[in-house]
């Protein structure tokens, strides 16, 4: 079968016009609806009239530098925000590559909920990612806590959702995404360049999650999608000039490797629910760590529970509580994730789960 070698046509004609004058304004103004602004309504004002001009001139990334030798173009005008996550995950990934280095998992709390925000209560995803620290660092692993819910609890904190643009071209997307911050559209406060560097630096990685309908929660969601530059994604945004769809997409079609960014650290996961819909989210982020190359701890180290199975919501942290067959679970899976580390930091192919008892042997 032959390639029609053809440049594709970048289809347009989707998305809208800019807002109208006085729709930027109502939008920026309802940041500022307290009471107490209204002594700085004229600075407000000033303020609105250069944010409105920069959303004219669409001044995505108003701070650049050359981008030097290495890249495909010298001369290209880089974001000084994206060049400084990129130089950030380079270090990271000269360290995580050094033997002398402490093994290093990062445990990913994947909850929407905890005590600092309308709940009112801590998740049940927490304590069980603070079994698994205990765990992990009893084991001689250092334990980064990614906790998923800050944005949720946490002032102007977010993880922007993905573009798209690997659908467009691969090169296209960026690794790491440079798709935020994007200031003329008040994109900013992302949280993502933080974590590829955690993701980065870590040897083995550990998802604890609850289950919202049948799926990962929003947050976990959002960081998953944002992880598409991860597998594939290019590393040299001088060689679209931005994000020229013409550029990447013959970049693509000349031929382009996929580059798998955090292939070989190992992982575990552990799904929990109380209704349905545990069995699905815990393949699904089996199949995706799987597709970007890291390596499943064993079987202890991936596994879905439920708890207080069709009881009170009210009464599931006693629930869980009760359940001390769960808690040894979820501090194997964190055992066998520091053995899958170990091994793979040494050559050898893990058996993560050669020396762990089973909590429940049928």
């Amino acid at each position: 079968m032959t390639h029609d070698k053809t440049a594709p046509e970048v289809r347009t004609g989707q998305a809208p016009g800019k807002l109208a004058r006085n729709e930027f304004h109502l939008k920026f103004v309802a940041n500022f609806s307290d009471p107490r602004y209204e002594p700085l309504r004229e600075d407000i004002a000033r303020l609105e009239e250069v944010a409105w001009q920069n959303y004219q001139d669409s001044r995505k990334a108003p701070v650049t530098q050359k981008a030097g030798a290495g890249f495909a173009d010298p001369a290209y005008d880089l974001s000084v925000e994206w060049k400084a996550a990129r130089d950030r995950l380079l270090a990271a990934e000269a360290a995580q590559k050094d033997p002398r280095t402490p093994a290093r998992v990062l445990l990913i709390c994947g909850s929407s909920r905890n005590d600092g925000t309308c709940p009112g209560e801590m998740s049940k995803s927490y304590r069980m990612v603070e079994w698994a620290r205990t765990a992990l660092e009893t084991s001689g692993v250092q334990a980064d806590v990614l906790d998923l819910s800050l944005v949720t609890s946490t002032y102007a904190h977010h993880i922007h959702p993905c573009k798209g643009c690997a659908s467009t071209a691969m090169p296209l997307c960026h690794w790491p995404c440079s798709c935020y911050p994007n200031h003329s559209l008040n994109q900013v406060n992302d949280w993502m360049n933080e974590i590829y560097e955690r993701w980065v630096a870590a040897h083995g990685v550990l998802i604890v999650a609850p289950t919202y309908w049948y799926q990962s929660p929003a947050p976990l969601k959002l960081m998953i999608d944002r992880l598409v530059c991860a597998d594939g994604g290019n590393p040299d945004p001088s060689s679209t000039h931005g994000k020229k769809a013409a550029e990447a997409k013959a970049l693509e079609l000349a031929g382009w490797d996929y580059p798998k960014h955090l292939a070989g650290r190992a992982y575990g996961v552990v799904v929990h629910g109380d209704v349905a819909g545990i069995e699905s989210q815990r393949r699904n982020l089996c199949d995706w760590l799987d597709w970007m190359g890291l390596v499943k701890a064993s079987p202890q180290g991936a596994f879905d529970r439920y708890v207080g199975y069709y009881e009170s919501y009210a009464d599931s942290h006693r629930s869980l509580d009760e359940d001390a067959d769960l808690q040894e679970e979820v501090r194997n899976a964190a055992r066998a994730l520091a053995q899958a580390v170990q091994d793979l930091r040494a050559g050898r192919a893990p058996q993560a789960d050669r020396h762990l008892r089973k909590p429940r042997p049928k």
